[in-house]
C-alpha cells in the first residue's frame, strides 16, 4: 500500500504553511551584565572637560621601572631609574654608569637572590617574574613583608652600606633580573670620587623629606595640641598641585544603515530600525565598558598607581590575597571586579579552605561577596595566557574600587542632554538616505572615568585561573 493510502489528515508540515509562527525579538549571545555600568555613579560633565584638584604630593611615590625587549633580552632606560624616588637627586651622570653596570641574571624558582646576613648587598631589578621578601618577627618567626614583580626592585638604599642584609629575598617564580651588588658599585666609586657623598646625602634628603609628609606623600600640617597655656599656635597652609588632571569625554560611535524599503514594509512583528539600533546601543554599552577597564588614558587598571599594584602569593586568587587588597582600599571599598573564571578560581581556593563566600542580589543578578564586598563579573577584564576552546588558562586582575566623589573614590564621567539624546549620554541622529535608499544614523555615546585619589583603586596582579585542587588525593591523605 502507498504511503499517501496511510494519511488520514492533513499533515503539520502542510498545515504550517497556513500558520505563523511565534518570534522573538533578535538575540546577542555577546550582551552581558554589565555591572560595572550600573554600579559606578556617573557625573555630570557640562564642560566637556573633568578636572581632578589634589593636593600637592611634597614627595613622588616609586614607580615601576619599564622593561623593554629587543629580540627576546630585556633592557631598561637609564632615564627609567628617576622614577626610583632615590636617584631623583643624583647626577644624571652617575645615573647612568649605574644603569650601565647592571646585569642580567636568570634566577630559577627558589633561588635566593639575598640572604639574611649577607656582607655583600645587592640591588635588583625584575625583569619577569616575582620575589618574595622574608624578614625575622620580633619572635624569630619568619614574616613575608612583601610580594615584588616585573618592574619593581629592591636595595636601591642598602648598596652602599656596610651593614649585613636583614631580609633574605627568593625567587618565588623562575626569573630574568637586572642586578647590581656592592662590588661592582666599588669600580663606580673608583670612576667618580664623590659618588659616596652624594649618594648618601641623596639618602638623607629622601629620609629627611620622607618625615615631613604623609603615607600619601602630602606635606604634614603644623597643629598643637594640648592643655598647657600660652602656647604658640602653628601657622601652616594647603598647597595644590599646580598642573591638575583633566579628562576629557571619550567617544564611540558607530553608523546604522537600514534600507528604507526593510524599514518600510517588514516591520510586523518587530520593528527593523528599532532592532538595528538597540543592537548596535548593546554593542556600544559592551565596548564603553572595556573601555572603562582597558583604556590606556582613564582605564581602571591602567589608573593604578604603583603601589597599589599587589601580586598573588601562590598564584590562584585566595582570601588572603583579597584581603590584602581591601587592606590597600580600606576606607569604604565599593566591589571588586573579576572576569567569572577569576571568580571561580577565587571559590574553589575559598571551598579548599572551608570558608564559602557569601552571595548576593545586585540588579537581578547573584554575586559572591567577601568580607561584605561584592565581586562584579565582567569579561572585559582580560586573561592573558594560551586558551584551550573558551576555557582560559592564564592569568588576569581583580580590581578594588571605592566609587562617588563624596567618597574621594572613582566616578564616571558623562554629558547628558545631548542633541539627538536617546539615553543619557547616547545620540542617534539621521545622517541622511543615499542614492540607493538606504538610510543611515550615527549612534554617539560620550563617557570617561576619573579616579580622585590614588587610593580609589586597587589591582591583583598575576591572578592564575586554571588551578584546580585533588580533592580526592586530600581525602586520602586525612584518611
Amino acid at each position: 500500500m502507498a504511503k499517501n493510502d496511510l494519511q488520514r489528515s492533513v499533515t503539520t508540515a502542510t498545515a504550517r504553511q497556513l500558520a505563523t509562527t511565534t518570534k522573538t525579538p533578535p538575540q546577542m549571545g555577546s550582551i552581558t551584565p554589565r555591572l560595572l555600568l550600573k554600579l559606578l555613579p556617573w557625573v555630570q560633565v557640562d564642560s566637556g572637560t573633568y578636572r581632578v584638584n589634589r593636593t600637592k604630593v611634597e614627595l613622588k611615590k616609586a614607580e615601576r621601572i619599564e622593561i623593554e625587549y629587543f629580540e627576546g633580552t630585556p633592557a631598561f632606560r637609564a632615564d627609567s631609574l628617576r622614577r626610583i624616588p632615590l636617584f631623583q637627586q643624583i647626577d644624571e651622570e652617575i645615573v647612568t654608569r649605574l644603569a650601565n653596570r647592571f646585569i642580567i641574571e636568570e634566577v630559577e624558582l627558589g633561588n635566593h637572590l639575598i640572604h639574611e646576613g649577607d656582607e655583600n648587598q645587592k640591588f635588583f631589578i625584575i625583569a619577569n617574574g616575582q620575589v618574595e621578601i622574608i624578614s625575622k618577627g620580633p619572635h624569630g618567626e619568619n614574616l613575608r613583608i612583601g610580594i615584588l614583580s616585573e618592574g619593581e626592585y629592591f636595595g636601591e638604599a642598602d648598596i652602599i652600606s656596610d651593614k649585613p642584609s636583614s631580609v633574605t629575598v627568593r625567587a618565588i617564580t623562575p626569573g630574568v633580573f637586572f642586578t647590581l651588588d656592592s662590588t661592582e658599585l666599588e669600580n663606580i666609586i673608583k670612576e667618580v670620587p664623590n659618588f659616596r657623598e652624594q649618594f648618601q646625602k641623596a639618602v638623607d634628603e629622601h629620609l629627611r623629606l620622607k618625615a615631613t609628609v604623609n603615607t600619601h606623600g602630602e606635606k604634614h600640617i603644623d597643629l598643637v595640641s594640648g592643655h598647657e597655656e600660652d602656647n604658640i599656635i602653628p601657622e601652616t597652609y594647603i598647597d595644590y598641585e599646580e598642573n591638575p588632571r583633566e579628562y576629557s569625554l571619550n567617544t564611540l560611535q558607530t553608523i546604522v544603515r537600514v534600507h528604507t524599503r526593510v524599514s518600510d514594509l517588514y516591520n510586523n512583528p518587530y520593528n527593523q530600525l528599532e532592532q538595528q539600533v538597540r543592537l548596535s546601543i548593546e554593542s556600544i554599552k559592551e565596548r564603553q565598558e572595556w573601555e572603562l577597564i582597558n583604556n590606556k588614558t582613564f582605564g581602571l587598571l591602567n589608573s593604578v598607581e604603583p603601589g597599589y599594584r599587589i601580586s598573588t602569593r601562590y598564584g590562584a586568587p585566595t582570601p588572603d590575597d583579597l584581603d590584602e587588597l581591601l587592606s590597600l582600599v580600606w576606607k569604604n571599598p565599593a566591589f571588586f571586579i573579576a572576569h567569572p573564571r577569576a571568580i571561580a578560581a577565587f571559590e574553589r581556593e575559598c571551598t579548599w579552605r572551608g570558608v564559602p563566600p557569601v552571595t548576593t542580589n545586585i540588579f537581578g543578578t547573584p554575586v559572591i561577596t567577601w568580607r561584605g564586598v561584592p565581586i562584579i563579573p565582567s569579561d572585559k577584564v582580560e586573561i592573558k595566557g594560551q586558551y584551550l576552546t573558551n576555557r582560559g588558562v592564564g592569568t588576569t586582575s581583580i580590581i578594588l574600587v571605592r566609587v562617588g566623589e563624596n567618597e574621594q573614590g572613582v566616578v564616571g564621567l558623562h554629558q547628558a542632554g545631548i542633541p539627538g539624546e536617546i539615553a543619557p549620554s547616547l545620540s542617534a541622529r539621521l545622517m541622511g538616505l543615499d542614492k540607493f535608499g538606504v538610510a543611515s544614523y550615527l549612534l554617539t555615546k560620550y563617557f570617561s572615568l576619573a579616579s580622585l585619589t590614588d587610593d580609589a583603586i586597587a589591582v591583583l596582579e598575576n591572578v592564575e585561573v586554571g588551578y584546580y585542587h585533588d580533592y580526592q588525593h586530600r581525602n586520602r591523605v586525612e584518611k
